[in-house]
């Protein structure tokens, strides 16, 4: 099998960091709390330089932060959108980036529910078990507007709905008990300083 998936489909090879980021301009992360995460986005209608832009921009600050996807509203845009560089359980890495997501609904009979750690970059230094399906399928299009279907398994399923769950105005937090929430905002209070103090050394790194 390929070790490397990019906009779904197999490559021979790819660099360590997709060749957007070397284009892009690191970004505030968006953090709970905030409106634009908690309310649904718009639909992307324009598809031109300034949405390519807006993608370059989101691979380099997702890498900054050590993401293995972002969504616009992680940002502070409020449009259906996500990057991701993530691989799936048997080490295949997954590249690319979905514009207007939509996620399929699966069929309960053919699914199997994964409880496993999540975090997410807009609640910082967080993680908590989260049940999602072992299979993800995400239909949209690429920023030139052709359409794109993408699907994983594990962990990078895992992410497909994460990200899709941003587009729609959904956190992780969003999925669990009040108490889980109360235990990951505590986490969030404690490692918040320690996770940015990260991210500007990557950005002392890449500039160095």
């Amino acid at each position: 099998m390929p070790s490397v998936f990019v906009q779904g489909r197999p490559v021979d090879s790819y660099p360590p960091l997709a060749p957007e980021a070397r284009r892009g301009t690191v970004r505030r992360i968006t953090e709970v709390g905030e409106e634009v995460l908690h309310k649904p986005c718009r639909d992307v209608t324009e598809f031109g330089p300034d949405l390519a832009a807006l993608i370059d921009d989101m691979f380099l600050t997702m890498y900054i932060a050590d993401g293995a996807g972002l969504a616009a509203n992680q940002v502070g845009v409020d449009l259906r959108l996500f990057v991701y560089d993530c691989p799936d359980d048997d080490g295949v890495r997954h590249v690319g980036h979905v514009v207007n997501p939509v996620l399929d609904a699966l069929d309960p009979a053919e699914r199997k529910l994964l409880d496993d750690s999540e975090g997410c970059l807009s609640v910082p230094g967080a993680i908590m078990d989260v049940p999602r399906p072992d299979r993800a399928v995400v239909r949209g299009y690429d920023k030139g507007g052709a359409p794109i279907v993408v699907e994983g398994t594990g962990y990078f399923a895992r992410c497909l709905a994460h990200e899709s769950d941003h587009t729609n105005g959904h956190v992780y937090l969003d999925r669990l008990s009040k108490r889980e929430r109360v235990d990951a905002l505590r986490q969030v209070t404690a490692l918040r300083e320690e996770v940015f103090a990260r991210r500007a050394a990557n950005i002392e790194a890449l500039g160095g």
